[in-house]
């Protein structure tokens, strides 16, 4: 008898640690599309120092991969995970997954590739937590737009137009469309034209954008006024093209503008050959994230985490504009 009731003690331990963590601490999963991308290592780490003695979190890299993925949901709703946090490799793959984690009873908050409106409808236990990318995308657009009212001598023809680049991040993601749209929307609602030479994906990807830009050179040369690029990752492989045919050195210098305010940006930033970039706040996303997945997994009124929950569902972490007037206040 003495054995039987040892046997089920220690049966009820590990079952509780498997629903619970270790200490009584709730375990949360979190999928990262892929570990190797600046911005979302700084998110990562984020959520890895808020998670700090109040939860027991399993991260894993998707690998870009979305099958990858969904084999990583899976495991954790087998692991009986508390809650997911989940930054989609491909954001019309969410519904699966929603459907997946409400079977199990399992909340899902998803972080920085927002879901489809009605994937987010779908049940009342999933929430997201990111930035609104037009913000960004017209904030990139502005830090051009008082760049070339200050220096008449970016207009290398003289005709009054930006000659322009844009480097996209992957095709359909919806920041990279909308840091696309908005940036020039906001030039061409200051009152300047544009001509567009050349557009084309990099896939958020500095060896991608290099070799890009060196293309774009080749066939458009010192045409090119301004680089737009929907990342700094990018923007960095871009000015690394351009430092290649001379640019940045004496007088022969371009306007290339990013996104996400990496600590590579600002140090390109300080040596002049970053114009500007706009905070993508990691920091405090992926603080939301964990905050968020906290409360569902304590079964706690996530409206208590401390984050304005836009529509009920919604944490918008707002974008910051940064050139070399400010960079210096976020490194």
């Amino acid at each position: 008898m003495k054995k039987i009731l040892v046997a089920l003690a220690v049966l009820a331990v590990l079952l509780a640690g498997c629903a619970g963590g270790a200490g009584g601490k709730p375990k949360i999963g979190v999928a990262i599309y892929k570990f190797d991308d600046t911005f979302m290592s700084y998110v990562r780490n984020a959520i890895t120092e808020n998670a700090t003695d109040k939860a027991e979190l399993e991260i894993v890299d998707s690998q870009n991969a979305q099958p990858t993925q969904n084999d990583q949901v899976d495991a954790f709703l087998s692991k009986k995970m508390k809650a997911i946090a989940i930054n989609p490799v491909d954001r019309t793959a969410a519904a699966a997954i929603i459907e997946k984690a409400k079977a199990k009873k399992t909340p899902v908050v998803f972080f920085n590739r927002e879901p489809l409106p009605e994937d987010m409808a779908s049940w009342d236990k999933v929430y997201y937590v990111g930035a609104k990318a037009e913000q960004s995308g017209t904030m990139q657009g502005q830090i051009v737009v008082d760049y070339w009212k200050a220096n008449p001598a970016a207009d290398k023809n003289g005709d009054g137009k930006i000659q322009y680049i844009m480097l996209k991040g992957e095709p359909g993601h919806q920041d990279a469309e909308l840091r696309t749209q908005y940036s020039i929307q906001a030039v061409t609602d200051a009152g300047i034209g544009v001509d567009k030479l050349a557009e084309d994906t990099a896939m958020w990807d500095r060896p991608k954008a290099f070799e890009k830009m060196k293309a774009f050179y080749a066939a458009y040369g010192d045409k090119i006024e301004v680089v737009f690029c929907n990342n700094d990752d990018m923007a960095l492989g871009a000015i690394e093209a351009l430092k290649s045919e001379g640019y940045f050195a004496g007088t022969k210098q371009i306007a290339v503008v990013g996104v996400d305010a990496t600590a590579p940006a600002l140090q390109a930033l300080e040596e002049g050959t970053l114009l500007g970039t706009v905070l993508n706040d990691a920091k405090n996303q992926g603080k939301a994230t964990f905050d968020i997945a906290y409360a569902l997994a304590k079964n706690e009124d996530v409206t208590k985490a401390g984050w304005e929950i836009t529509d009920g569902k919604y944490v918008w972490v707002p974008y910051q504009m940064v050139t070399k007037d400010n960079y210096t206040q976020f490194k």
